[in-house]
C-alpha cells in the first residue's frame, strides 16, 4: 500500500510542479496565475491538454512548441520531476501526518522561488508571506523539540543573512534573507545554520561551473535561491544524519 501512495504523491507532485512553474513565472510579473490560460510566450498559441501533460509533453514534443517550434526550457520538466520526486520522498518518510503537510508546503515554496529566482533573480514577498504564515501555524500544531527552536531558528536565519548582506554591502538579496526566516521555522536553529553552510557550498560549485562554461566575469550575478532550496531540502531529510557524520569525523 505504501508503494501505491508513494506513486500517487509522485504523480501529485508532477501535476503541482507544472502549476508551480506558472506561479514562479507569473507572480513576479504581477500577472494572474489563472488568466490568460497557459500559452506559448513567442507565438501566443494557447496550449492544449496534449501540451500540458507533465514531463510527457516535453518529451513527446521534443522540447519544442507545436506551433512555432521555439525551444522550451528544460526548467519546466525538471521542476516537475523534482517536485514529484520530493513529494514522494516526503510521504515515504513521513506518512499521513501534520509534518507531511509542513514538508509539502515547504517543498512547494522552494520550487516556486527556484523558478522565480532563475527567471528573474527575484524571490517575491507574495510567495514567502502566505507560505510563511501557513508554515508558522503548522509549526505551532506540530512543533520541533524543543518547541521554541522553530522561532529561534527563524530569528537566527534572518539575522545571520541580514548581517551577511550588510557586511557584503548588498551581496545577499532581501528575498534570500526572508527565505531563511521561513527555513528557520521549518528546520530549527542547527539545521538552518547547516543549510546556510550547504547552500554556500552548492552555490560555490555552481558558480565555478557557470564561470567555466560561460567564461563571464566573476561579478556576473547568479541566483542563490536554487542553491538555498537544494540545501534546505537536503537538510530537511538528511541534515541530522550529515551533521552527526561530520561531528563523528571530528571526534
Amino acid at each position: 500500500m505504501t508503494v501505491v501512495w508513494t506513486s500517487f504523491f509522485f504523480i501529485y507532485g508532477l501535476v503541482f510542479g507544472s502549476f508551480y512553474n506558472v506561479v514562479g513565472l507569473r507572480v513576479p510579473k504581477k500577472e494572474s496565475i489563472v488568466s490568460p490560460p497557459s500559452h506559448c510566450t513567442v507565438c501566443d498559441r494557447r496550449l492544449t491538454a496534449v501540451d500540458l501533460i507533465p514531463v510527457f509533453s516535453y518529451v513527446f514534443l521534443r522540447g519544442k512548441c507545436r506551433g512555432c517550434g521555439t525551444k522550451i526550457s528544460v526548467i519546466y520538466p525538471l521542476m516537475e520531476l523534482i517536485t514529484g520526486g520530493v513529494f514522494a520522498l516526503s510521504f515515504y518518510y513521513l506518512g499521513f501526518s501534520i509534518e507531511l503537510a509542513v514538508a509539502l508546503l515547504f517543498i512547494s515554496m522552494l520550487v516556486i522561488i527556484t523558478v522565480s529566482d532563475i527567471a528573474y533573480m527575484l524571490i517575491p514577498n507574495k510567495i514567502l508571506l502566505p507560505f510563511g504564515i501557513a508554515i508558522a501555524l503548522l509549526r505551532i500544531i506540530s512543533p520541533l523539540d524543543p518547541w521554541w527552536d522553530s522561532f529561534l531558528g527563524a530569528t537566527v536565519g534572518f539575522l545571520v543573512l541580514l548581517l551577511i548582506a550588510v557586511v557584503s554591502k548588498g551581496g545577499m538579496g532581501g528575498g534570500d534573507i526572508k527565505l531563511f526566516f521561513v527555513i528557520g521555522l521549518v528546520l530549527g536553529t542547527k539545521l538552518t545554520l547547516f543549510t546556510l553552510f550547504l547552500a554556500a557550498l552548492i552555490g560555490s560549485i555552481v558558480g565555478i561551473i557557470h564561470l567555466r562554461r560561460t567564461r563571464q566575469g566573476r561579478k556576473t550575478p547568479i541566483p542563490f535561491g536554487p542553491s538555498i532550496a537544494a540545501a534546505a531540502v537536503i537538510s530537511y531529510f538528511y541534515g541530522n544524519l550529515l551533521v552527526g557524520w561530520y561531528l563523528s569525523l571530528l571526534t
